[in-house]
């Protein structure tokens, strides 16, 4: 008994509190085994006098109390019991030595057991008033509040000791200290859990809660604003990386290129441990887990959440910046030129790519790692956060769609309408089956827009085409820039192939229902009765061979303007093989416009050699012919001095002009200089052969007979080389 006064006169407060439940505990045995309905004592004036702060328990004699516990123990009565635990609770807390309540820690071992005690009477009560009471709805209006307690002590101290802590947080000193000492901050997320169950259990255990629920929701509110400030820096904390671990270069280099963007320069990359939390540890992210559970759990989920919101967007704003994407309105890409534009748009791809495939996979591993016990919050989240940079990019995307077409746009345009093809199924895998991606028709729109875009540009080079009427011809009859340029323009657009194939079955239909307001709205009735015409053929290949074979008829007319028949066809033969070479290197071209185009397009090139003999080497070969030589079998000397001038005459106009053509195929050169040998030198030998003779030697022979065969073939050999020459060599050899 003796240690019992002790520990009265050190903890007078927690010795009132244990003989007020003791009180209460007696109460409920009476009011049990009278078959009454549980009550607030203080609610029935008439079985109980008032409460004035002291009893009969208070003023019995130690031995009489005792007595009164034990025959409390031995009652078979479950609220009893729990009034018994906490009566015992708050015994051995004010049994402990008193200078162990100093630290906030040793002060929450024994708010725990309090909460603990209060939590299990709590449970326990709801079952004593239902075993307890039959039925009756309106006796159960009191029953929500069923002891009255006052608060030990130790709670006073708790609320100090955090209120001090928080003091320390709100100080520069303190802000960002959890990320530096762990301790620190894991006592801080303690104590303000602690202080959010007090919050919620005390106002039933007191009668005037008021006054003591104020200052634990004042000092509540100050917490969570330091949990706020802690969550914040803790985000913040990809920062701190850049300029961690100074001591070793290559991981100092790396940590700045992780820090909240992870740039990554190959697939083959080591995927670091922040890599998994898009720059963050997982220590970082358990402690941001937990403050997030603790603010949400504790009514502040808008700050929390806007907190995220805004630490997150900032960090994604640093990794658009980092690879070099340049945020711009429709408005500002449209007044830009497009040399402008051309070195934006691989920054666009390179950032949309590795957005959607691994910085976005990141961030939702984030938000759910953070928020795992809010899944619904972790989805808006993340959602809101893609979305506004999604949308940053997708601006981009219209702004181009927008601007003016022309023809050497159309790559990029690809390169972008690719780039969101092949996007949308990553963005879309990121979002759960059950939530909807908002951001999927957005894509596709943007993907849709690409397309038409591409559609329009392509389908303008027959406008290109169609346009050049220009009635220069090109010297020596060398392949047309327009050719160049059409062949060129169309092997760098096959290789393309599977993305134009696509482009022109999906979207040619939307394109054509708007072509109606276009200038080109004839070429669309011409290409819909050619793929009427072309069973068999994609889309995209009638498109090509449409072109194809505008080329070729503008080409037919661009050789009529040589005043030379010869040279028009050299013209013609110099533009066809060099279409077919294009369409033999490029697998993609061939297999657009098929074997039968490429058979038709030969058979013309030999008609146009045809052609050229014709017009240039049978009129020469007319010199050599043997009618009006002879009379009566005898050769006509001066018929045939003068057919050796004509010859002589027409094979140096031949040779100089021609000289000055151009075949720049050397295959195709070569075939012309073989076909013109095998039909002039045989010719030419056989008449000098046979004729010769009749001249006199001397003079007469140097005067008619200027070529040798061997000079003739010569000269052959330097046609089409583009050079002129003054005139044919002259070799006087005698026969």
């Amino acid at each position: 008994m003796k240690s019992n006064n002790i520990s009265n006169e050190n903890h007078p407060q927690e010795q009132q509190i244990s003989n007020k439940l003791l009180l209460t505990c007696r109460r409920i045995q009476l009011q049990t085994d009278n078959k009454h309905p549980f009550l607030n004592p203080t609610h029935d004036p008439h079985l109980y006098p008032a409460d004035t702060g002291t009893s009969n328990l208070e003023s019995d004699s130690p031995e009489p109390e005792v007595k009164a516990e034990d025959n409390l123990e031995k009652t078979a009565n479950p609220a009893f019991e729990v009034c018994q635990e906490i009566v015992d609770t708050t015994k051995k807390i004010q049994e402990a030595p008193p200078e162990i309540h100093c630290t906030l820690k040793s002060v929450s071992e024994d708010v725990d057991k309090f909460l603990l005690s209060l939590s299990s009477w709590k449970g326990r009560k709801e079952t004593f008033v239902k075993d307890n009471i039959d039925g009756d709805e309106k006796r159960g209006e009191n029953h929500g509040k069923v002891v009255d307690v006052d608060v030990p002590a130790f709670v006073e101290k708790f609320l100090d000791l955090v209120g001090e802590l928080v003091v320390e947080y709100e100080s520069n000193e303190g802000k960002g200290k959890w990320g530096k000492v762990q301790e620190d901050g894991s006592l801080l997320l303690d104590a303000v859990n602690r202080v959010s169950k007090l919050t919620n259990i005390l106002p039933e255990f007191i009668s005037d809660p008021n006054t003591l629920v104020n200052r634990i929701g004042g000092i509540y509110q100050r917490a969570m604003s330091c949990l706020e400030d802690e969550f914040r820096v803790l985000l913040e904390d990809y920062k701190s990386n850049k300029g961690a671990d100074q001591s070793d270069p290559t991981k100092g280099t790396q940590q700045n290129d992780d820090a909240g963007c992870n740039l990554v320069e190959s697939d083959d990359q080591q995927v670091t441990e922040e890599d998994n939390f898009a720059g963050y540890s997982e220590e970082v992210v358990a402690n941001l887990n937990r403050i997030a559970k603790e603010m949400i759990t504790g009514g502040y989920e808008s700050e929390c959440c806007q907190a995220y919101m805004i630490t997150r967007r900032h960090a994604l704003d640093e990794c658009l910046d980092k690879m070099r994407f340049e945020k711009m309105s429709v408005d500002e890409v449209q007044r830009m030129t497009w040399e402008a534009l051309e070195s934006e748009i691989p920054a666009w791809i390179k950032t949309f790519k590795d957005c959607s495939t691994i910085y976005f996979a990141k961030e939702r591993k984030l938000s759910e790692a953070v928020f795992s016990d809010f899944p619904s919050i972790s989805s808006s989240l993340f959602s809101n956060l893609i979305r506004g940079v999604m949308i940053k990019l997708l601006i981009f995307t219209e702004g181009i769609a927008m601007t003016r077409h022309s023809t050497e746009k159309l790559f990029k345009f690809l390169d972008m309408y690719e780039t969101l093809r092949d996007s949308i199924p990553a963005v879309d895998a990121l979002f759960p089956q059950e939530s909807e991606n908002e951001l999927k028709p957005e894509m596709i729109t943007a993907k849709c827009r690409i397309g038409e875009a591409a559609i329009s540009i392509f389908c303008d080079l027959e406008n290109s085409i169609k346009s050049d009427t220009g009635r220069t011809t090109v010297p020596g009859g060398a392949v047309h820039p327009l050719t160049r340029y059409t062949m060129n323009y169309l092997k760098y657009a096959c290789e393309y192939n599977a993305t134009l194939e696509q482009v022109f079955k999906e979207h040619w239909k939307i394109e054509q229902a708007d072509s109606t307001s276009r200038p080109h709205e004839g070429k669309t009735q011409d290409f819909h009765r050619n793929i009427n015409n072309r069973e068999g053929q994609s889309p995209f290949s009638v498109q090509l061979t449409t072109i194809m074979d505008l080329l070729d008829s503008n080409l037919e007319a661009k050789s009529k303007l040589y005043r030379e028949i010869a040279l028009g066809s050299i013209f013609m033969m110099n533009n066809g093989r060099y279409i077919l070479q294009k369409i033999k290197g490029s697998k993609e071209i061939h297999q657009a416009v098929g074997d039968p185009w490429c058979r038709k397009k030969s058979s013309n090139l030999r008609n146009f050699h045809k052609n050229y003999q014709r017009e240039t080497w049978v009129k020469l070969l007319n010199c050599l012919g043997h009618e009006g030589l002879l009379v009566h079998g005898k050769v006509v000397k001066p018929v045939l001095k003068e057919r050796f001038k004509s010859f002589n005459s027409l094979f140096d106009e031949i040779h100089k002009t021609q000289s000055s053509w151009v075949v720049s195929d050397e295959q195709l050169q070569s075939e012309l200089r073989v076909s013109i040998t095998a039909v002039v030198i045989p010719a030419y030998r056989s008449f000098l052969g046979r004729f010769s003779q009749y001249l006199d030697p001397g003079r007469q022979t140097e005067k008619y007979i200027k070529y040798q065969p061997d000079d003739i073939e010569n000269c052959i050999d330097e046609l089409f080389d583009g050079n002129p020459l003054s005139g044919a060599k002259k070799k006087h050899n005698n026969p």
